[in-house]
């Protein structure tokens, strides 16, 4: 018997419609080091609505989700990319513990905030990465180099508790930071694959402390429409979607080596650009 409305051929429609999300996630996951949670989150917005998941909770189900997956297609490409020793691992020690502290408190907001906050925070990011990526030059730069002690470690909050209510992996947030400072995209591109890692396993838990209020108040539609989910972190899509992920996330690091600087900046800026604008839409 079909759940939530659908009958069998939907059902597989939404399956295979995941698998083949986990394929191009992995795939971006490598190629922009971003963790691929900024595909899935509007593809799995999709399928919830279909699948009839309530509004109020279909927005952080996405999230949760999404960081769930993020945690092994970011190990997969951050390990790809570390060993072409591209990753900055003197931002990794600045941040690891501010990052993981903004995530926590992303976790805590994410079980009280509304669901449009979610979006308006995806859209106002998307938009200004997507800026600063296609119409930006090199001389728009703040100084040379990161700077050191207290603001360093508060762009490390701000990314993890950002990055958590997107559901990504920080890739957006420290590609745009690298670059204004200096950086060149294909080091921005790795290191960002690595602070997935540092993201993606805190947020994830996070998101299931988060949702078990949610299946308190919608007993019903977590039993027929979300089984196997366990707070805001939904079990089927998360097995649909990672084994593609695994897969084609050295091709993105492959691919994203073998392109210019412009080029992958353009990709990238229009990427976020379409994505953004999903969200927008709905806001409206």
């Amino acid at each position: 018997m079909a759940a939530a409305g659908l009958d069998v051929s939907e059902l597989a429609q939404l399956a295979l419609l995941l698998v083949a999300v986990g394929a191009l996630s992995g795939f971006l996951a490598g190629l922009f080091g971003i963790g691929g949670g900024a595909i899935l989150v509007p593809v799995f917005y999709e399928c919830f609505r279909l699948a009839g998941v309530p509004l109020e909770v279909r927005m952080p189900l996405c999230i949760g989700t999404s960081l769930a997956i993020i945690i092994p297609t970011s190990i997969s490409s951050f390990r790809a990319h570390y060993l072409r020793g591209a990753v900055d691992m003197k931002i990794l020690r600045a941040w690891w513990l501010p990052v993981v502290i903004g995530v926590i408190a992303g976790g805590i907001t994410a079980r009280y905030a509304p669901e449009r906050l979610f979006k308006v925070v995806f859209v106002m990011v998307a938009y200004s990465a997507a800026a600063r990526l296609l119409l930006g030059r090199d001389s728009w730069k703040f100084v040379a180099d990161f700077p050191a002690g207290p603001l360093m470690k508060l762009y490390g909050f701000f990314v993890g508790l950002l990055s958590t209510l997107m559901g990504v992996g920080g890739g957006l947030f420290l590609n745009l930071l690298m670059t204004f400072y200096g950086r060149q995209i294909h080091q921005a591109v790795a290191t960002s694959s690595a602070l997935a890692v540092l993201i993606s396993i805190p947020g994830a838990i996070g998101y299931v402390y988060a949702g078990w209020p949610a299946a308190m108040r919608y007993p019903d539609v977590v039993a027929l429409q979300l089984p196997f989910a366990i707070g805001y972190v939904s079990l089927i899509g998360a097995v649909l979607v990672i084994p593609t992920g695994l897969l084609t996330a050295p091709l993105g690091v492959r691919a994203a080596h073998s392109m210019s600087k412009r080029t992958l900046e353009m990709a990238f800026g229009c990427y976020l650009l379409i994505v953004g604008s999903r969200f927008l839409i709905s806001l409206l």
